[in-house]
C-alpha cells in the first residue's frame, strides 16, 4: 500500500510503532528522485543527514513529518538563492519559522524552486528550470511558490512552505490542486525571509488538507520580537466553530474569466455547493477589492521590491523580474502618499462591504495558461492571474485557497475563502467543509483520498501560554528536553541572562544538571533556551522539578523577565563555578574535550 503523508496518518503510524521517521525519509527520496530532483528543487538535505535529524527529532506536534521551503526562506547551512545564483548566500541561522517547525519535530528535507525573488504567479522565471503542473507538464504551476506547492501535490512532502504578497501561496495550491494557507500578516514571523514587498509580505502553507495546513500553523503561528512586522495582539491560531448561519460574500457583477468558460461554471458550482453547506450568499461590492489589487504593481509598493536586490546587477536578473523591478525606481515620493491616501479610502469603501458578509467566496485565479503562452506574454498574462488576489495582504486580510474541481481537460481549479484579519480559524472551518463537498477527490496528484484524512476539529484558543527559559538538562538535545517537547512546547530562541546570575556544575545529579544563581556580583551572560507552553502544560512541567532546582522568575539580558530555572543557594555550597563557559553547552562540550 503507497503510504500517505498526511500529518494525521504519519501521526497514527508512529504512535503506533507502524513506521519510523527514517524510513519515511527514505520513501521521501526514493520519490523525489523517481520523479526527478530538478527543476522543483533547488538545494535537497543530504538524505543520511535528515535520517538522522529523524532519529534525533524531537517528538512534537510535527514529529517525523517531512517539509520543504521555498527558496528564500534562510536555513541554516544551506544557501538561499532566490533563484538567483549571483545573489545567493549561506545564513548561519535558520528563518524563525523554520526554527519553530523543526523544534516541534518535522523534518526539513529541502528548498524548492520559485519565481526570482518571489517576483510572479506563474512559475516560469527560474534559471533553476520550469516547475510544471503535476497533472499536465504543458501547463504552469503557479508561482512564485511553484516547487512549494508541487512538492506537497506530488506527494513528495507532508507539507511545504512557501511566501505570498501578491497570491503565490494561493495561485499554485489552486493550480495543483491542494490547500494554501495564506495567514493574516504577521501572524507568522518572515525574520529571515528575503523580502518582496517587506510591509506586505507573509509566510504562507501548502498541505493536501485543511487540517494539515491548520496543524501547521498552530505551530509556525507565534509573536515573534526580531520582526517588526510580527503582530503582539495577535491571538492564538486556532480553528474556529461557526455559532451562526455563516454569510458568504459573492460579487454581485460577474467576474471575469479570460474566456475560461469551464473555470466560470467550476466557481458556480462552488457556491452551489457551498449553498448546500446552509450558508447564506449574500452579494456585495467587489469594486473596492478590485481597484485595490490593481494597485500593487501599478503603486509604490513594486519600489519595495527594489529593497532585496538593489545589489544584484541587471544581467543576473530574469528579464521579466528585471523589467518589473526597473518599474520600481521611477516611482516618487508624492506617488507613495497619493497611493497610501487611495488605498486609505478603499479600505474604508472594504470596510463597509465586510458589514454584509463574514468571508468572501472567489476563484482563486480566473483561468489558467500553458507555459509556452505565458512565455510569450509574461506580464500581461501573470496579471490576470493576481486579479482575484492582489488585493488581500494590502487589505490585511486572511485567506484559505481549497481544490474546487477539474476543467474536462483534468487541470484543476481553485476557489479562496477570504476574511479580515485573524479570521484564519473560521476560513478553516468553511473551507475543510467545502473542500470535502467534492466527490471522489484526491490529494494533490495522489491516490490518496480525502475522505479518508482527518477533517479539522474546532477548538478554543490556546490558553495563555507561559514562556520558560530552560539552561541546562532540558536544552534541545539534552537528556530531559523531552519533558518540554511532550507537552508540545515550541522552541521561541536562544538569549542570555542578564548581569547578576552565576551557574555551578552541581554534584551527583542524575542526569548532570546546572545551577542557576542570582547573586548580584556575578557577571550573568549565561545562555538559555527560551520555549513557549500553555498553563496545563506549565503546570504539570513545574510539578517535574526537582529540588534544590526549582522555577523563578529570571531577567534576560535584553531586560525581558520569564520564568526560568533558578537553584537554592545553599546547593552550590561546593560546587563547581562554570560561569566563564557562559552556558552549560559550552562548559560539557570543553570538558568533554578536557
Amino acid at each position: 500500500m503507497t503510504l500517505s503523508l498526511e500529518i494525521g496518518n504519519l501521526a497514527a503510524l508512529y504512535s503506533e510503532d507502524k513506521i519510523t521517521p527514517a524510513e519515511v525519509i527514505d520513501e521521501v527520496y526514493a520519490r523525489i528522485h523517481a520523479k526527478g530532483v530538478h527543476p522543483d528543487w533547488i538545494a535537497l538535505v543530504d538524505k543520511e543527514a535528515a535520517k538522522d535529524r529523524a532519529r534525533r527529532a524531537p517528538r512534537g506536534p510535527l514529529y517525523g513529518i517531512p517539509f520543504a521551503v521555498k527558496d528564500n526562506i534562510d536555513v541554516a547551512g544551506m544557501p538561499t538563492t532566490c533563484a538567483c545564483p549571483a545573489f545567493a548566500y549561506t545564513p548561519e541561522r535558520s528563518a524563525t519559522v523554520v526554527e519553530r517547525l523543526v523544534a516541534a519535530g518535522a523534518i526539513l528535507i529541502g528548498k524548492t524552486n520559485l519565481d526570482q525573488f518571489a517576483t510572479g504567479l506563474n512559475g516560469t522565471r527560474s534559471p533553476y528550470g520550469i516547475p510544471a503542473n503535476v497533472f499536465d507538464p504543458a501547463y504552469i504551476s503557479g508561482g512564485s511558490s511553484s516547487g512549494s506547492a508541487v512538492a506537497v501535490a506530488a506527494g513528495l512532502v507532508s507539507f511545504s512552505l512557501g511566501t505570498d504578497t501578491a497570491g503565490s501561496g494561493r495561485v499554485p495550491a489552486a493550480f495543483n490542486n491542494i490547500v494554501g494557507l495564506k495567514p493574516t500578516k504577521g501572524i507568522i514571523s518572515t525574520r529571515g525571509v528575503v523580502p518582496a514587498c517587506k510591509s506586505q509580505d507573509a509566510v504562507s502553507i501548502f498541505a493536501s488538507t485543511v487540517a494539515d495546513a491548520t496543524k501547521v500553523a498552530e505551530v509556525a503561528a507565534a509573536f515573534d520580537k526580531e520582526d517588526c512586522f510580527s503582530r503582539a495582539d495577535a491571538p492564538s491560531f486556532a480553528v474556529e466553530s461557526i455559532g451562526r448561519p455563516l454569510k458568504v460574500g459573492i460579487p454581485n457583477a460577474p467576474l471575469s474569466f479570460f474566456e475560461d468558460s469551464e473555470y466560470r461554471r467550476l466557481y458556480h458550482h462552488t457556491i452551489d455547493r457551498l449553498a448546500g453547506l446552509g450558508v447564506e450568499i449574500t452579494p456585495f461590492n467587489f469594486a473596492p477589492f478590485r481597484d485595490t489589487a490593481a494597485m500593487l504593481y501599478d503603486g509604490p509598493w513594486v519600489a519595495e521590491r527594489l529593497f532585496a536586490i538593489e545589489d544584484v546587477k541587471e544581467h543576473d536578473l530574469n528579464p521579466v523580474v528585471g523589467d518589473i523591478v526597473r518599474g520600481g525606481k521611477s516611482k516618487t515620493a508624492l506617488q507613495t502618499f497619493e497611493s497610501l491616501y487611495r488605498l486609505a479610502e478603499l479600505r474604508r469603501a472594504a470596510d463597509a462591504e465586510w458589514k454584509r458578509m463574514d468571508v468572501m467566496v472567489l476563484p482563486t485565479a480566473g483561468t489558467t495558461y500553458k507555459i509556452s503562452d505565458m512565455l510569450a506574454d509574461p506580464i500581461r498574462l501573470n496579471s490576470n492571474l493576481g486579479a482575484y488576489t492582489n488585493f488581500v495582504n494590502l487589505l490585511d486580510l486572511a485567506a484559505l485557497a481549497v481544490p474546487a474541481g477539474f476543467r474536462d481537460d483534468g487541470i484543476p481549479f481553485g476557489v479562496t475563502l477570504i476574511g479580515q484579519a485573524f479570521s484564519d480559524g473560521k476560513l478553516a472551518t468553511i473551507g475543510d467543509a467545502l473542500h470535502r463537498t467534492l466527490p471522489d477527490t484526491k490529494l494533490g496528484a495522489t491516490q490518496m483520498s480525502l475522505a479518508d484524512t482527518k477533517r479539522v476539529s474546532a477548538h478554543p484558543a490556546k490558553k495563555k501560554t507561559v514562556q520558560v527559559a530552560v539552561v541546562g538538562a532540558h536544552l534541545s538535545g539534552q537528556p530531559l528536553n523531552s519533558q518540554l517537547t511532550e507537552r508540545s512546547a515550541i522552541f521561541c530562541e536562544t538569549s542570555r541572562t542578564a548581569a547578576g546570575y552565576r551557574l555551578y556544575a552541581l554534584p551527583e545529579t542524575t542526569p548532570p544538571k546546572p545551577g542557576l544563581v542570582y547573586e548580584g556580583s556575578g557577571p550573568g551572560a549565561i545562555e538559555v533556551e527560551i520555549w513557549e507552553m500553555d498553563d496545563a502544560a506549565f503546570g504539570s512541567f513545574v510539578a517535574l522539578i526537582p529540588a534544590p532546582l526549582g522555577i523563578g522568575t529570571l531577567v534576560l539580558e535584553d531586560g525581558r523577565q520569564v520564568k526560568g530555572f533558578v537553584c537554592e543557594s545553599h546547593a552550590t555550597i561546593g560546587a563547581e563555578d562554570i560561569t566563564s563557559y557562559g552556558g552549560w553547552r559550552s562548559w560539557l562540550s570543553r570538558t568533554a574535550i578536557a
